[in-house]
């Protein structure tokens, strides 16, 4: 079985640094081992794993190019949770955004050091293809629903676009505050999703 080791450094609240070790198995798994330490390398990494620093250097350039990777990675994890609760949520498209929703809290909550990274464009290379494509991929979901499955392209920007920035900053907003704390500790944030987030959804002009 074909072994796929790489690393990912998170500043965590800009005092010290998390470094998260993830082996990726052959069938695309991502399992997070963690290990802290207060600065980070690809030789360290490499170290740390067990493997010659060159390992890493074979598949990535630099650090950059490793935590685009990972984004890359979880942007198509969620993109084929939001898939997955869309396909099973039925016809009515309020049902099919609180179904989306509770898959991206879902996903924020149990890979939270993937959904941090997701968000730090400053570590990543937001060219790259395949980060591009599954962000894409991820977004389109949500905005087929929200403006209809004809609805042409828009930059994030164009007023066109505010229906699903809406839901989208509605929910991504909602998962940083459970992930915060804001909303009490992990029994009453589960809790919380269940409880105010369709409800929250329902504020939405989406209708069936």
């Amino acid at each position: 079985m074909q072994l796929f080791d790489c690393g990912v450094e998170l500043a965590a609240r800009g005092i010290c640094h998390t470094a998260i070790l993830f082996r990726r198995h052959h069938d695309g798994h991502v399992a997070p081992l963690s290990l802290h330490t207060h600065g980070f390398s690809l030789r360290e990494t490499a170290r740390r794993a067990g493997v010659s620093p060159a390992a890493y250097k074979h598949h990535f350039a630099d650090t950059r190019a490793l935590m685009t990777a990972l984004a890359a990675i979880a942007f198509t994890r969620l993109a084929d949770g939001l898939e997955k609760a869309d396909a099973m949520a039925g016809q009515s498209r309020r049902a099919r955004l609180a179904a989306q929703g509770a898959a991206y809290i879902g996903f924020a909550l149990a890979e939270r050091a993937l959904f941090d990274l997701m968000w730090r464009a400053s570590l990543l290379d937001l060219s790259d293809p395949g980060l591009l494509a599954e962000k894409t991929r991820a977004f389109d979901c949500l905005d087929r629903l929200a403006r209809g499955a004809d609805a042409p392209r828009k930059p994030y920007v164009d007023p066109a676009m505010a229906p699903t920035i809406a839901c989208w900053s509605l929910v991504h907003g909602f998962a940083r505050l459970m992930l915060d704390g804001g909303l009490g500790e992990n029994n009453a944030q589960a809790r919380s999703a269940d409880a105010i987030l369709p409800a929250m959804l329902q504020m939405l002009d989406i209708r069936d």
